[in-house]
């Protein structure tokens, strides 16, 4: 592979260095070239590292700064000859993502057809330094598919492994609390001021679309357009909010099944086919053996209500098997979702940073909302489920116990705020998306002055790379920010649902 040149010479996309380095914290702050990781995929491109304080509010005897850490940064190249001299910035989602493993996607969804792609793993995470990976944490999800999901015991459990982890990272020099929202948009600004480049655009998903908002809102010298999918609003981002996300995201696979005559003919009722599901099983678990879906020996599960719920926000079973596999299950027959539950038997460990994870939810996302609150939300978005389901939100169970373990400061005052810019934004977001429901795109543009907001039926969660309709819409964002074409959206629709023959009756 190439090195990457430093900031005094050649930069991705022609730029011109910038006389002023804006967001560089000199002499803390520089790029050195090297060789890209080794990765599942080759990297196509040049690589390096970012080395930036690990805090820029905390300074040490006579105002020196803290240790510096190291962010792995890779740049590849635009396919197109005539490329735009603005390259594009990737924002990994998570938080505690791979941005990384991010590439092939990017790359398939044309992301750097005509402009060069910047992808740099954000703080703690997989390939920078120091890495906030957490195999503690891993280590219990593996072995918690075959517990009972919201029991007290399974809850202790994980807390036990963050509180591992945190000594370990602690004991290691890792200073949790400088691992946030805020410190992470400063590292993007000081990649583009060392990297010499004047202008650029960002793209960002889920995580990464928050953390998006929050560097236009910090640092918006030097940003040509921003393109967020699935969005995540700072303002309102919380335990709370996971279950307004669950309901919308669920019940629009519902409603879509509804309104395809096979699918609601087939599958009538299916919001109370799942209320029915989630108490039986919450009631009853159901310890089943099962197959991982991508191969490997047999695993123990448990499938209880709150692993239900889970695995339906997950998208572990596909959206058009959904209906499909709620009837099954109604029948007696849980296959589908006990393969679900079986793929997290085998995660990669070491791959989602969960010290990132938790130091961000700790401080930006848990202060403020009591469990109450919680349970609350869950209880107006799903009248009528236990409430030892809805106690614990969808994909982050027990976290005002692992935040009580972890222990970093409330950070809501400074992160929770709304972005107000003029800045041209696209806000992508799917119909089916139950982790970041799709409505929260237009809620977000209401403080962007010059925004497209495109909402893709059908689609999950981070959008483009599912979708070819939004990669064109955002490849037409990048190329007109103020007049992107969205025609291709007015004839999309969900795809027809899986049908099953209607079981035997005796």
């Amino acid at each position: 592979m190439l090195a990457l040149v430093g900031a005094a010479g050649p930069v991705p996309g022609g730029a011109v260095p910038s006389p002023v380095r804006e967001g560089v914290s000199a002499p803390s702050v520089r790029f050195v070239p090297g060789a890209c990781p080794e990765t599942a995929d080759p990297v196509p491109g040049r690589c390096g590292f970012l080395e930036v304080p690990e805090s820029r509010e905390r300074r040490g005897p006579g105002g020196r700064r803290g240790r510096t850490i190291r962010l792995a940064v890779a740049i590849v190249p635009a396919v197109s000859a005539a490329k735009a001299a603005d390259p594009v910035v990737f924002m990994e989602g998570g938080p505690g993502g791979d941005a990384f493993g991010s590439i092939p996607f990017l790359i398939g969804a044309g992301v750097n057809r005509d402009h060069d792609l910047i992808v740099m793993a954000q703080r703690g995470t997989l390939h920078s330094q120091p890495s906030l990976a957490c195999p503690e944490i891993d280590r219990f999800s593996a072995a918690a598919v075959g517990s009972v999901y919201d029991a007290p015991s399974t809850g202790r459990r994980l807390v036990r492994a963050a509180t591992e982890c945190r000594d370990r990272l602690t004991a290691s020099g890792v200073e949790l609390s400088a691992y946030n929202t805020t410190e992470n948009a400063a590292d993007f600004a000081d990649l583009r001021a060392a990297l010499g480049i004047g202008r650029w655009n960002v793209y960002g998903y889920s995580y990464g679309t928050e953390l998006a908002l929050t560097y236009l809102r910090l640092h918006p010298e030097g940003v040509r357009s921003v393109a967020i999918d699935s969005v995540v609003p700072p303002q309102v981002v919380s335990l709370p909010w996971t279950w307004d996300s669950a309901r919308e995201g669920i019940g629009a696979i519902f409603a879509a099944c509804a309104a395809q005559p096979l699918c609601a003919n087939r599958y009538p009722n299916l919001s109370r086919t799942l209320t029915e599901q989630v108490r039986r099983l919450e009631a009853h678990p159901l310890r089943l053996t099962a197959r991982p879906p991508a191969g490997g020996d047999p695993v123990r599960v448990v499938l209880d209500g709150g692993a239900l719920v889970n695995l339906l926000v997950a998208n572990a079973v596909k959206a058009v098997d959904v209906p499909a596999a709620l009837d099954e299950l109604a029948h007696g027959n849980p296959e589908r979702f006990a393969r679900a539950q079986a793929a997290g038997a085998t995660p990669v460990v070491g791959e989602v940073a969960h010290g990132l994870t938790q130091s961000v939810a700790c401080s930006e996302w848990v202060p403020g909302h009591s469990e109450s609150d919680l349970l609350q939300a869950g209880r107006r978005a799903f009248p009528g489920w236990p409430d030892t389901v809805l106690a614990q939100a969808p994909q982050l169970p027990f976290e005002h116990d692992v935040c009580r373990a972890w222990n970093v400061p409330d950070r809501t005052a400074v992160q929770r705020v709304a972005t107000r810019s003029d800045v041209p934004t696209l806000l992508v977001s799917g119909t089916f998306d139950a982790k970041t429901g799709a409505s929260w795109g237009a809620y977000t543009a209401r403080t962007l002055s010059r925004s497209t907001t495109v909402l893709i039926p059908g689609i999950g969660h981070w959008v483009v790379p599912q979708s070819p309709c939004a990669a064109d819409v955002l490849t037409s964002f990048l190329a007109r920010p103020t007049a992107p074409d969205t025609s291709c959206v007015a004839g999309l629709a969900p795809a027809p649902f899986t049908i099953t023959p209607e079981p035997e009756t005796t």
